[in-house]
């Protein structure tokens, strides 16, 4: 646990990891703490994640992958609002297959309204069958899941004039086919009670934890972007359920790390050293303490692979090949799970 703290945060200046480092009570405090709840369902290596939801979901995902925890995110895309969340998971649940009706043709490519584009296809039929195929595996993946991860980004939603439904990408469609609102918090929290019954249908014993993505959305205007945050914050603390199954990654992003140096070079993602700090946070209070030793395990397996040698063919580096590898026997006996 010291380890894996020391190594994300050697990736800051040093006075960032004086900034983040716990002070003395009488001494100078350069932010301010933002306070998580332990979990009371942790992960652990037995664990089976599922992540739905913004890009930051992929973020997260990523730090889940680099430690091998078992985990699949955003089977469809990123999506961004809840209420297109909501009915992907209608989907699956119901196995409701896309078909012709549901995709179309639009600069080069065939598309689908209710996924990312990361998905569009030149084929029609390789598309439609791509997307039952994830409506099966998702399935699959939800009735099996332990936890299932929500990170919502946005309450702004797009609608199209022509079918009146909500679009959870607009494909780069002329706007002027779509109407824009924002959701209220009535309409959002429905919406959560929805997706949580729906998944439960599958898999009643899975363990949620919902988060709003820390990425400002000013593309809608700063005080639009505010208020958006605010319906999806609103929506989830309504319910005592979602309430102590909150991860504040936007509250530490906009309080702990409140300086634009914590930022990607667009100023509206967070940078890397945010990210890493937020993954701090999580894997302290929602990832079984059990599980510390053998993250760092997997962490220096990690950098081993990492390694570019100068010479292959030296006998040092044969050597350090065969202790990686002894490590990696070793780990796997203990967890079949993982895999490198």
């Amino acid at each position: 646990m010291i380890f894996l703290k020391t190594y994300f945060l050697s990736l800051f200046t040093s006075f960032e990891r004086l900034t983040f480092l716990s002070l003395p009570k009488k001494g100078m405090q350069f932010s301010t703490p933002v306070f998580v709840s332990k979990s009371n369902h942790p992960i652990d290596y037995t664990s089976s994640i599922v992540a739905l939801g913004s890009c930051f979901a992929e973020n997260m995902g990523e730090k889940f992958s680099y430690f091998k925890f078992q985990n699949t995110v955003n089977p469809f895309g990123i999506i961004f609002n809840p209420f297109s969340i909501e009915k992907l998971i209608e989907r699956v649940v119901n196995q409701s297959l896309f078909t012709e009706k549901d995709v179309f043709f639009h600069n080069d490519l065939w598309h689908c309204f209710e996924v990312h584009s990361e998905l569009s296809n030149p084929s029609k039929e390789e598309l439609i069958d791509n997307l039952n195929a994830i409506l099966t595996s998702t399935r699959n993946q939800i009735i099996k899941a332990t936890h299932i991860i929500i990170t919502y980004g946005t309450s702004w939603v797009y609608r199209n004039r022509e079918t009146n439904a909500i679009v959870a990408n607009c494909h780069k469609v002329s706007q002027n086919q779509f109407t824009k609102e924002i959701l209220s918090v009535t309409t959002i929290e429905q919406s959560i009670q929805n997706t949580i019954d729906l998944i439960r249908q599958l898999n009643p014993s899975c363990n949620f934890i919902f988060t709003i993505s820390p990425v400002r959305h000013i593309k809608d205007g700063i005080v639009e972007n505010q208020r958006s945050k605010a319906h999806l914050i609103s929506a989830i603390h309504s319910s005592e359920f979602t309430i102590h199954n909150y991860f504040p990654s936007y509250e530490i992003m906009m309080d702990e790390l409140r300086d634009y140096r914590f930022y990607a070079n667009d100023m509206l993602h967070p940078s890397q050293q945010a990210i890493d700090f937020i993954w701090i946070k999580f894997f302290e209070n929602y990832v079984a303490e059990k599980e510390f030793k053998t993250m760092q395990e997997v962490c220096d397996i990690q950098k081993a692979l990492a390694h570019r040698p100068f010479n292959v063919e030296s006998i040092n580096h044969q050597k350090f090949i065969d202790s990686t590898n002894k490590k990696i026997a070793a780990l796997l006996q203990k967890h079949p799970n993982i895999s490198f």
